[in-house]
């Protein structure tokens, strides 16, 4: 799936020093890449996967 034209999000978590991801959702895809190295690459996880995911992790305190 191409993400070349995804609407990439930054989390509102990232400060402006950078240092954290941005996540693109397109129709079974979710995106995941470098906010500060774009070019980098991207790493692309089935929509069930990243669900399994999300919900796994706890929000830090």
């Amino acid at each position: 799936m191409d993400l070349a034209n995804a609407d990439w999000r930054k989390s509102s978590y990232s400060g402006s020093s950078g240092g954290c991801v941005e996540v693109a959702m397109v129709p079974g895809v979710v995106g995941v890449r470098d906010t500060k190295n774009r070019d980098a690459g991207t790493l692309r996880f089935p929509e069930s996967s990243w669900r399994l995911l999300t919900r796994s992790v706890t929000p830090a305190s």
